[in-house]
């Protein structure tokens, strides 16, 4: 399990808002955060069990500001349900990657040996390159990364972060909780 990093830049905070499903609503959010100069790290959005509403995980670094004072801003938004800062203890998080490497056939098994070390997947293979999947902590995936900079990786795409917080707690709509 990741702990929320700490560096003389500021701290990592990851919060999960439910938010009503229409359009404009990540750009009411992102640009929130743009205004007050918040680092936005990581941002993922998707729909939910209930297709009226989506989630949004939002990595953001703070440098100055208290983690409460983002919450209570981002809950002023009027597309905005509910928005939690979910504790690094409290957590499950994930991210996808997809990483190309151009690389002869004859290193495709000691890479076939590297994706299962990471419980990767080769979902792609030609004579020249291959393809890998991952999805993982975020620290799983560097590490992964590191282990296929030596074989020349040639495109790299990772996802946003998703997160949910352990056990039966959840964000919801009040009618619903």
């Amino acid at each position: 399990m990741e702990k929320t990093e700490q560096t003389p830049s500021g701290n990592v905070h990851t919060l999960s808002l439910l938010v009503e499903n229409k359009s404009g609503v990540l750009q009411r959010i992102a640009g929130l955060f743009g205004r007050r100069g918040y680092n936005i790290e990581s941002l993922a959005v998707g729909p939910t069990e209930r297709p009226e509403y989506s989630r949004m995980t939002i990595v953001v670094r703070l440098e100055a500001k208290p983690v409460d004072q983002v919450v209570r801003q981002v809950q002023k938004l009027v597309p905005v349900i509910e928005v939690k800062e979910l504790k690094p203890e409290d957590l499950i998080e994930r991210e996808l990657l997809l990483v190309k490497i151009k690389t002869p056939e004859q290193n495709h098994a000691e890479l076939r040996a590297i994706a299962d070390t990471y419980e990767a997947q080769i979902v792609d293979v030609s004579p020249d390159a291959l393809m890998i999947e991952a999805a993982g902590t975020a620290a799983k995936l560097d590490a992964l990364e590191e282990r296929l900079v030596k074989y020349g990786i040639q495109e790299l795409c990772r996802s946003g972060r998703i997160a949910l917080e352990r056990g039966f707690k959840t964000l919801a709509p009040p009618s619903l909780k």
